[in-house]
């Protein structure tokens, strides 16, 4: 157990101990806490401040801990049913209804699945993959840094608008750091395409962007693709007959499928979005999660004309709670990008862009990312051994040389959300592809990760789970 959730329980007991102590009696000691309890003393800290947080105890430094003089009193059951309509109706000039937000695609994916599940579902790397010995390192010399709590550019530090723009082939004017890919992903589609109007983007495609944009009023519009990626002829087809100005894709290691945007279409696809005047948001989330071989350059760099828009991040091969990322851009959208986020958020809190330097200026970081690659790709072959042997029905066409997912289909037939939830009662978590999809899907299909799980022991294992779940709903079909 981890001092989290160990410190979760622990502050579940000293609650329930509370009534008691007097209001005003002090609590015993830390030390006697960790002997009491067996736990180390960061999990009775961390208990503690849980408490205190919630206003149930006071610490007074070099004196102990008490029961508050004060004990909150949980409050009646409030009529919030005023808020139903406040949040749905439009107003009376005939304005429409406020939008819905529909994040259930993005929560399949971030939930953590209940204790003993072996995470299938996850898009993040597994702590035994992450740098957290190199991350604690960059923040503590971070916070060592002149001035690392002073307010930073807006535009983000120079040096680390530096070191995303050399990678994209652009110079640091043409780069904005942001708070994470999923926030740059946010400030591009509010800069660039405007409520009510379409969005194009890649089928299957990333929950998250369709998430954004129909929050922000967009109707997403899809654009099939094979093997190769976005398919060039039905992408102008889309402009034509929606007028939209952006196309959003994930040109290498594309979630869900993998694929990597086939060279010839590289150049079709930007003239295209060029030629009917239109933006190309590239997401470039997965350029650190290759699995070893070499990468194609982003679209960015062979773009003079202003058409991309790259959005870039380095949360995925690091640790979901390193919220860094990059737009990067040429010509007057900069100044639009930069205006939004200003706007929403100010910017980037310093020490965080100080301890991402610190870090990839580190020699550990090349080193982080080979293991990184190694460790998906030992991952990528365990699940597909494991597939071959208990699911060979599901074994995909073509191997992803990049990413953290397969995209299986399923026969036709199958009910996706009948297979997560028998998956789920067998203790492994998957994710049904419907959320993948902005229109209705084609096939049912199933996303499974390997990023968040241990090592091909608990990939073993999770298929073994998966393909039991999986007989028993094809008995029912």
């Amino acid at each position: 157990m981890n001092d989290g959730s160990s410190s979760d329980s622990l502050a579940g007991s000293l609650r329930g101990e509370l009534k008691r102590f007097s209001p005003g009696a002090k609590l015993p000691s830390s030390r006697s806490l960790v002997d009491r309890f067996g736990v180390s003393p960061v999990t009775v800290s961390r208990a503690l401040a849980a408490l205190a947080a919630e206003g149930l105890v006071e610490t007074r430094p070099g004196s102990g801990t008490y029961r508050s003089q004060t004990v909150a009193h949980p409050a009646g059951p409030v009529d919030t049913s005023w808020q139903q309509v406040a949040l749905t109706a439009g107003d009376q000039h005939g304005e429409p209804a406020p939008r819905v937000v529909d994040a259930s695609g993005v929560l399949a994916t971030l939930a953590a699945p209940p204790p003993g599940v072996i995470p299938l579902n996850g898009g993040y790397l597994h702590p035994d993959l992450q740098p957290q010995q190199a991350l604690g390192a960059a923040l503590a010399r971070a916070a060592r840094r002149p001035g690392a709590w002073d307010r930073p550019p807006v535009e983000g530090l120079t040096a680390l608008r530096t070191w995303f723009a050399r990678e994209a082939g652009v110079g640091p004017a043409q780069v904005l750091i942001t708070a994470g890919g999923q926030a740059a992903l946010t400030t591009a589609l509010r800069a660039l395409a405007p409520p009510g109007s379409a969005l194009l983007v890649e089928s299957p495609t990333y929950p998250g962007v369709l998430a954004v944009a129909r929050a922000a009023g967009l109707r997403p519009v899809p654009v099939p693709t094979d093997a190769d990626g976005v398919r060039p002829d039905l992408l102008a087809d889309a402009f034509d007959a929606t007028g939209a100005r952006v196309f959003f894709c994930q040109p290498l290691f594309q979630n869900p499928t993998g694929t990597v945007l086939a060279p010839a279409r590289r150049a079709q696809v930007t003239g295209i979005a060029r030629a009917a005047g239109a933006f190309v948001i590239e997401d470039d989330f997965a350029r650190r999660l290759g699995h070893g071989g070499p990468l194609p350059a982003p679209l960015v760099a062979d773009d003079p004309h202003g058409t991309v828009v790259h959005v870039t991040s380095l949360t995925k091969p690091t640790s979901p709670s390193l919220r860094v990322g990059a737009l990067i851009a040429r010509g007057p959208v900069v100044e639009r990008l930069r205006a939004i986020q200003v706007v929403d958020s100010f910017f980037v809190p310093r020490p965080l862009q100080e301890a991402t330097l610190e870090l990839v200026g580190a020699p550990a970081w090349p080193r982080h990312l080979r293991a990184v690659a190694t460790g998906l790709r030992e991952r990528r072959d365990a699940m597909l051994a494991a597939l071959r042997r208990d699911l060979p029905e599901l074994l995909p066409g073509r191997v992803p040389a990049g990413g953290y997912q397969l995209w299986l289909r399923l026969p036709d037939g199958t009910d996706e959300t009948e297979l997560c939830t028998a998956a789920l009662r067998a203790s492994v978590a998957v994710a049904a592809g419907r959320a993948y999809f902005a229109a209705e899907a084609p096939a049912p299909y199933l996303r499974v990760s390997f990023a968040d799980t241990s090592g091909t022991e608990e990939i073993d294992e999770g298929i073994r789970r998966l393909a039991a779940a999986f007989t028993e709903v094809r008995a029912g079909i």
